[in-house]
């Protein structure tokens, strides 16, 4: 007699054979080195707009409409948007399958955890599409992307639109607030393969994920709050984006060296995302 729990255990087997296939981990790879370039580029516009020296604050959007004007860009974007593409692929396979064995369990951190894989899968996703438009000329960049604002515009139009944006503001508040949190636990250092690493990078890597991940958590908050904002006021264009979050700091008092601190912890980031790439446990 074939026990009851049989067949969801054969189907759990065989995500597990799907998810350690040697492509997902190379795709995998390929998508965090991808996504620390594009941090890399926000990060570095905005520290030259914010010690003068040229650049300008943008979103990762905009960051790929900079890469694609440089010599050979569309080259680089191509990679980028392959790697770009290849992330979205390992989120996903993070979401359906969990290669990192965290749990057979969906309990409720578990279904937020994977909700937050799904709703990443979304985000790059949108930012690789956007990647193709600029190699491609469907395009002129980021003006022609939907912007944090245009969302917000439609939703506020929709019934109960003002509770389901500042419900929105609310989560990704939540999201910033776990982003500290995890920041100053500093529990990320367990994906690594430490024991490939020396004691120099296992210390500039729990010092660069703990800033890099604290500055977007950060942004994230900061993104919640004016969400919040606009849904109270019923203005969209109270709404901010990554970009409109560090246009909003540059032009505060001492926006200089809130910009220039925001910019080095995305720069932190990326090296944390690039070290990812490198050492990162894809199957457990």
């Amino acid at each position: 007699m074939t026990p009851h729990n049989s067949q969801p255990q054969n189907l759990h087997q065989q995500a597990q054979r799907v998810a350690a296939h040697p492509w997902v981990e190379k795709l995998a790879r390929f998508g965090y080195a991808a996504k620390g370039t594009v941090y890399f580029v926000v990060g570095l516009l905005a520290a030259q707009t914010a010690i003068g020296s040229g650049g300008e604050t943008t979103s990762t959007s905009g960051a790929l409409e900079e890469i694609v004007a440089q010599p050979f860009g569309k080259v680089l974007l191509g990679l980028i948007a392959i790697g770009l593409m290849g992330y979205v692929f390992w989120r996903l396979v993070q979401t359906i399958f969990d290669p990192e064995h965290q749990g057979e369990k969906l309990s409720p951190k578990r279904v937020a955890q994977r909700l937050g894989y799904a709703a990443s899968a979304i985000s790059y996703g949108s930012l690789a599409l956007t990647a193709i438009g600029l190699i491609f000329s469907f395009g002129e960049g980021e003006g022609n992307s939907i912007t944090t604002e245009d969302w917000t515009a439609r939703f506020l139009s929709q019934p109960f639109g003002q509770w389901l944006v500042g419900l929105a503001g609310g989560l990704t508040v939540m999201v910033g607030l776990y982003h500290l949190y995890y920041a100053y636990q500093a529990k990320f250092m367990q994906k690594f393969k430490q024991h490939q690493m020396s004691p120099t990078e296992r210390k500039w890597t729990k010092r660069a994920g703990q800033f890099g991940i604290a500055a977007r958590g950060f942004m994230f908050g900061l993104i919640g709050i004016f969400l919040i904002l606009a849904a109270w006021q019923s203005k969209a264009s109270q709404a901010r984006g990554f970009g409109g979050i560090l246009a909003t700091l540059e032009h505060q008092t001492f926006g200089s060296w809130l910009l220039g601190f925001m910019a080095l912890g995305l720069i932190a980031y990326s090296i944390y995302a690039l070290v990812e790439a490198r050492y990162r446990h894809i199957i457990n």
